[in-house]
């Protein structure tokens, strides 16, 4: 009886124990399959979220791939696919920026991002040179500053001592003639002429100050002498604003100085423009900047700054990080006198447009070499690899036009025969081949062509030519007789070029800028969108002059380039 208690508890505890291992196996299972079920699950969820947000936004994150090459992140929305525009701005060179209007926002796109400037009439060469009057040549990059002992540009283009740069001592020039012409009146405030206005200077211990007429000027002037060890000199306070142009008449000796304080409304910052007897180009010493204009030599000559374009070229010369200083945040607080000499009409005003122009037109009487005609440009030149480099004294086309466009306008303004003599004596180099000095190349012994840069082979470089053409023209325009008949004939057969040689500039989608994929056998330089914009507006300019059909409807062909139109396909 006990035995068979014993034997039925034995299998009890047996098939419980089965059983339990059964159901941990079972369990463990179970566990195992439902985590997998669970995990599925959860990417199903993701997934089902994902398209949920898809489709509240209506579009679906995909990846793009680029040629080939790479990939980037995109959306689809329905059937259409959009890429980011930074990618499209960078892989296509389009560009585009968001603008509201009436207080809504839209997206802008542009294919060029340059104008063109339609011409109002038939092209006078009396009057605005092309859309000059928009450029203010001395505040870019490139020009060091505006020479105190000439007042025109230096350049630092192509050496970063600075040079004299004829093309763009002509562009400074040209566009001081046209603002003068498309401007208001400006404002002039006379600070001192002897006469009719005469100031309370402060003259320190030791100067000495008075009025005298001087028959060399036929005007009382103001005369002063300060000792050498005087650093406050004859000084004169003021609280001037707005009107930064400062021009005056100075006669002067050596180690003479006048220098203009100005100071910051909102820093209080000072800064001292020192314009001195001596010939450094710029000098900066902390807020004290430096101008050399030269010895006088016991003469008068008439200066004119723009305090502002000083102040902001001197402080950049240590430090281009420096920021521009706005001239509403600038004032004159005081101009002061050292060394002896006499000073008369001093000027405080908006803009001194033709005493500039003035300044560009003598710089070209005074370095013009007059056996060849031609303005030398005294720094070395690459144009290109394969091409011979240009070495310092070359001439360059559009250099003589630009001069000749400047001279006839400034023989036209004052009725002075010096500048007409210079302009006719520019011809000169038009007439020389670029091999022998000049500036005339062949275009398959065909053609004649004006070289901007007169490389070996030739660059036959458009916009140059163009500007040449334009110089060749004014003179014809200005001169008379046989002088006006020789400027027609270089004028004549360089249009005549133009006509037959333009659609080789042509890529059907834009224009280049030379031809040294035909000179040299390598890819086409295309152009710029601002050089070509500049291609259209000279033809544009071309077409008030010439009737030939080929100016306008390339200009108009061109135009079409800048709004992304292409020639067709075959």
């Amino acid at each position: 009886m006990l035995y068979m208690m014993m034997r039925i508890n034995y299998k009890t505890i047996l098939l419980i124990l089965v059983v339990a291992v059964l159901s941990s196996i079972l369990t463990s299972w179970n566990n195992c399959g439902n985590n997998f079920f669970l995990r599925n699950a959860d990417w199903k969820l993701q997934l089902q979220h994902k398209d949920r947000i898809s489709n509240e936004l209506g579009y679906q994150e995909i990846d793009c791939y680029i040629n080939g090459g790479y990939s980037i992140g995109c959306r689809k929305e329905g059937d259409e696919v959009y890429i980011p525009f930074s990618f499209i701005h960078k892989y296509f060179e389009i560009y585009g920026k968001l603008a509201t209007y009436d207080g809504l926002e839209r997206f802008e796109w542009l294919h060029s991002y340059s104008k063109i400037v339609s011409p109002k009439g038939k092209y006078d060469s009396r009057g605005v040179y092309m859309t000059f009057e928009n450029y203010n040549v001395e505040v870019r990059e490139r020009v060091k500053c505006v020479s105190g002992s000439d007042g025109v540009p230096i350049s630092t283009q192509w050496e970063s001592q600075g040079y004299y740069y004829p093309t763009q001592i002509a562009q400074f020039g040209l566009s001081h003639y046209s603002k003068n012409l498309t401007e208001p009146e400006p404002y002039k405030k006379l600070i001192e002429d002897s006469e009719r206005v005469k100031q309370d200077w402060i003259v320190s211990q030791g100067s000495v100050m008075s009025r005298i007429y001087d028959k060399r000027v036929n005007s009382y002037v103001m005369k002063y002498a300060t000792p050498e060890t005087s650093a406050s000199g004859i000084s004169l306070r003021l609280e001037h604003v707005l009107d930064f142009v400062f021009k005056f008449d100075l006669y002067t000796r050596e180690n003479g100085s006048i220098t203009v304080i100005m100071q910051s409304r909102e820093k209080k910052d000072v800064y001292h423009l020192h314009y001195t007897t001596s010939n450094v180009i710029l000098h900066t010493y902390s807020n004290h900047i430096y101008y050399g204009i030269g010895l006088l030599n016991n003469q008068w000559r008439r200066l004119t700054r723009d305090l502002v374009v000083d102040l902001q070229k001197g402080l950049n010369a240590n430090d281009k990080t420096k920021k521009k200083i706005s001239r509403s945040k600038l004032k004159v607080i005081q101009i002061l006198l050292n060394g002896s000499g006499m000073i008369d009409n001093i000027t405080l005003s908006t803009s001194e447009h033709m005493e500039q122009f003035y300044d560009a037109a003598r710089w070209f009487v005074a370095n013009q070499n007059v056996t060849s005609g031609g303005w030398p440009n005294l720094v070395r030149r690459k144009v290109a690899n394969g091409m011979a480099i240009l070495e310092p004294g070359w001439y360059s086309s559009m250099g003589q036009g630009h001069a000749i466009s400047v001279l006839s306008r400034a023989y036209y303004h004052s009725g002075e025969d010096k500048y007409l003599h210079a302009a006719i004596r520019g011809l000169r180099p038009f007439r020389v081949t670029s091999t022998k000095g000049g500036v005339t190349a062949s275009f398959l012994g065909k053609y004649v062509w004006y070289e901007e840069y007169p490389t070996t082979p030739p660059s036959f470089i458009l916009n140059g030519f163009i500007y040449s053409l334009i110089g060749l023209y004014d003179l014809k325009s200005i001169a008379t007789g046989k002088d006006a008949n020789d400027a027609f004939k270089l004028f004549d057969q360089g249009i005549t070029s133009l006509k037959n040689m333009l659609i080789l500039y042509d890529t059907g989608s834009g224009t280049t800028y030379d031809l040294r994929h035909f000179t040299l056998k390598t890819a086409p330089n295309i152009a710029r969108w601002d050089y070509h914009s500049t291609h259209i507006n000279q033809l544009l300019l071309l077409s008030t002059i010439d009737n030939d059909p080929i100016f306008a409807t390339t200009a108009e062909r061109w135009i079409g380039y800048m709004n992304g139109k292409k020639a067709a396909h075959n």
